[in-house]
């Protein structure tokens, strides 16, 4: 299994709130070669608050073998033109570590944050994956730039506007998803998927995978390198005094995901859709001190991991081992115990096989 994770180290916050410590641009490039130092496998950045092609350019140029990515760039906003080029730069840079993670945001931000025309996202991103591909073969194999779909028309490349060839031109593409569709345009058309913190291990499993699945079938494409990516939402600190708050804000963020429409059918699958629906209402009328309340001790356990340093690495494995090949989470680090102790997590998730995963995206593993 691989682990990787955002900086600053620690955050498990899925966006919610501010986190304790913010992202210090000044200190990513040490961040980074930190994270190579203790022998994490990759570095991914949200788009959120600050560009992330410029924060992994900083961290491709201090570090040598740490894996680097988007998770995620917002994909409409952007031609995909400029995406192709974005990410053919980072490739470049990092000398092949670069994964581009790619999503779709919901329909308020696409019109409302960004003014940019709404259109069903599925469809939509798999003609933006293709057209990025293909003004990639362009660029690498000389291909003429012949791009005709319902989004975009492409077919005009330049010698002072083509990037040329690159030592290493296979850009693995990854999708944020949570429902079917996207999950289908995942296995088409993309190298793997990035299912939402909320997405349980039976849901990608039941889920999630078999629309994968169907998408590589229609396309015929092989998913034997197809990755499966987790966020989890995780509630860890050194002693369980200091795990109390943690596990009350975990509370607080599956309460808000259930409010959330586009999250529901993660908790329909549990036979939880009367909370979403009850969630969704109360964040209509703002009520949002409200939202944790709904959520029961139990249901905390199904969507968040919770345990001391010295416990998180071995539940993160119990719990995804099956169904997840790369998963994120880190420890912040404020002295030389918390050092090795981020150093031991990265070496007892790394050193999982991920062969129960792989059978499972395949469907060697799954039941009949």
């Amino acid at each position: 299994m691989r682990l990787e994770t955002l900086l600053p180290l620690g955050k498990v916050d899925p966006g919610l709130r501010a986190p304790d410590v913010p992202l210090d641009v000044h200190a990513v490039a040490a961040g980074a070669a930190l994270l190579e130092e203790v022998g994490y496998g990759g570095l991914v950045v949200e788009e959120t608050k600050d560009d992330p092609f410029t924060l992994l350019a900083l961290a491709a140029t201090s570090t040598e073998r740490l894996r680097l990515g988007t998770a995620v760039a917002i994909a409409f906003p952007r031609s995909p033109t400029v995406m192709a080029m974005q990410a053919w730069t980072l490739q470049k840079l990092s000398r092949g570590r670069f994964t581009l993670g790619l999503g779709t945001q919901v329909r308020g931000h696409i019109q409302r944050r960004y003014g940019v025309a709404w259109a069903p996202p599925a469809p939509w991103m798999r003609e933006y994956v293709q057209a990025v591909r293909a003004v990639w073969d362009c660029w690498q194999n000389g291909t003429p730039l012949d791009v005709r779909g319902e989004h975009y028309t492409l077919d005009l490349m330049v010698p002072l506007f083509d990037a040329g060839p690159i030592e290493h031109p296979a850009v693995p593409v990854h999708l944020a998803a949570i429902n079917t569709n996207m999950c289908a345009v995942a296995g088409e058309v993309a190298d793997g998927v990035r299912p939402h913190p909320v997405c349980t291990p039976s849901y990608i499993e039941e889920v999630m995978l078999p629309a994968v699945r169907r998408g590589a079938a229609r396309s015929g494409r092989s998913l034997e390198e197809f990755r499966v990516c987790m966020k989890p939402l995780v509630a860890s600190a050194r002693t369980p005094e200091e795990l109390v708050p943690k596990v009350r804000d975990a509370r607080a963020r599956i309460a808000f995901y259930a409010s959330t429409p586009g999250y529901r059918a993660a908790f329909a699958h549990l036979g939880l859709g009367d909370l979403a629906d009850e969630a969704k209402h109360l964040s209509k009328a703002q009520r949002w001190e409200d939202l944790p309340a709904l959520v029961d001790d139990e249901t905390l356990d199904r969507f968040v991991v919770i345990g001391t340093h010295d416990e998180i690495g071995a539940k993160l494995l119990d719990r995804y081992r099956s169904v997840v090949t790369d998963v994120e989470f880190s420890i912040s680090v404020r002295d030389d115990q918390d050092r090795e102790a981020l150093r031991d997590l990265a070496r007892l998730v790394q050193s999982a096989d991920d062969a129960p995963a792989r059978a499972m995206i395949t469907a060697d593993g799954a039941a009949s």
